[in-house]
């Protein structure tokens, strides 16, 4: 999720150990969870609302769905997918030695 894997893991962990003390950890993990249990109640309150505002045409809608990331990751593939419905495009041949490329005036 956040480029962490269980070795780090292992090693924040056995710091935390440390420097928290054994003794207090529960109470801090316990913390953390109704901290995290809290976020994710408000995250998913937020989402519904936002579909409530937007309408039944977005009832489906997710918060991952709004990533710009997501929304050029879609659109590259939908146009991929209209692609291949066109004729493919014609290669020309390789340029000879000394040949120059074709230029177009109104391109440039």
């Amino acid at each position: 999720m956040f480029g962490v894997g269980l070795g780090e893991l292992t090693v924040i962990a056995f710091i935390a150990v440390l420097v928290i003390g054994p003794e207090r950890m529960p109470d801090l993990a316990r913390r953390a969870g109704r901290m995290l249990r809290q976020l994710r109640n408000l995250a998913n309150s937020a989402r519904d609302e936002l579909r409530e505002e937007l309408g039944p045409e977005f009832a489906d809608l997710e918060l991952k769905d709004l990533d710009p990331r997501t929304i050029v990751r879609k659109h590259i593939i939908e146009a991929m997918e209209d692609g291949e419905d066109e004729e493919p495009v014609r290669r020309q041949r390789p340029l000879r030695r000394g040949e120059r490329p074709p230029y177009d005036v109104d391109a440039t």
